[in-house]
């Protein structure tokens, strides 16, 4: 005879209960979505489309959509639910087959794809190379969303920030101006010889002298125009200027003039892609964090130009 009060029928019975109840609970576990409590974003049961990351993007640039833009669309359309994302400098041919390599239909790309800075294609609808790439992408049905000016109006500016990184120079740099540098100083050959390491340049052009101390750094990445790089030079009043590309006839002349008029300045040119690209691992970072389960994969494009 058992000391247990409760008759066995009953215990049976509740056990059936308790088995159903979880169940149901457990199958309701399994249909809400999940939220990541560290940094409170869904986790969608669908997957993301590209107009819904472009979004999410948008949304977190100070003073959110622009009224006028190149960072559109260049392929596919925003309804295409995204397989994995490819960040990248240049949507190049090359980008696009390792985009397809990996399983990847979303390319998040820099800089433009068709050559020109608004991809304006209509210059280009008898051109045997283009018409390669637009089938390319639509076989496959990849997008390809520019991301140009967004990411530069991000604080700090994310192309900026990614490059800093990369050189590991973020703890050199103005908190208000992170373009400006203050570092330990070394000689110009010494610091061009880091830049190409850390940078994987292989050969730069530079105007000064090897010997010349730096310590006050002005980088500016990309291509933003000679008067503008003048302007810089001119109120920062850098040892060197780090740029990515140039007029040669431009800001090149005007350094070579102040230096023969006795200025203690420099010019380094790294070159557009290698001044930019790491602005590519700043969006892999960010899709990372805000779209979770999609696979990202940053892919160089490397320098369009080889050196003899």
């Amino acid at each position: 005879m058992s000391n247990n009060p409760i008759p066995a029928s009953d215990i049976a019975l509740n056990r059936r209960k308790f088995i159903i109840a979880a169940t149901s609970a457990t199958g309701a576990l399994m249909l809400a979505p999940v939220v990541n409590k560290a940094s409170a974003i869904l986790i969608k049961d669908e997957p993301y489309t590209v107009g819904q990351i472009m979004d999410m993007f948008i949304k977190q640039v100070p003073g959110g959509a622009l009224s006028e833009t190149v960072d559109t669309l260049k392929s596919g359309n925003r309804d295409i639910k995204v397989t994995g994302i490819v960040t990248a400098m240049f949507a190049t041919v090359a980008v696009i087959r390792k985009a397809i390599e990996l399983g990847a239909n979303f390319i998040i790309a820099h800089e433009p794809t068709f050559y020109n800075h608004a991809d304006e294609t209509k210059w280009l609808e008898n051109d045997e190379v283009y018409q390669y790439k637009v089938k390319l992408l639509k076989e496959h049905n990849i997008a390809v969303w520019r991301n140009h000016d967004y990411i530069h109006r991000m604080v700090p500016d994310g192309v900026t920030d990614g490059v800093l990184d990369q050189l590991q120079w973020k703890k050199y740099a103005d908190a208000k101006i992170p373009n400006i540098l203050t570092m330990p100083a070394t000689s110009l050959k010494d610091l061009i010889g880091y830049v190409k390491d850390k940078l994987s340049v292989d050969k730069v052009r530079y105007i000064g002298d090897p010997n010349l101390s730096c310590s006050r750094v002005l980088f500016m990445p990309g291509a933003p125009g000679g008067q503008r790089q003048i302007q810089a030079i001119a109120k920062v009043k850098p040892d060197v200027l780090i740029a990515g590309e140039l007029q040669e006839w431009e800001t090149a002349e005007y350094v070579r003039d102040a230096v023969a008029e006795g200025k203690k300045i420099a010019l380094v040119v790294v070159g557009h892609i290698a001044s930019e690209d790491p602005g590519s691992e700043y969006m892999k970072n960010w899709v990372t964090k805000n779209v979770p389960g999609i696979k990202v994969t940053r892919v160089k494009p490397g320098n369009s130009l080889s050196f003899m």
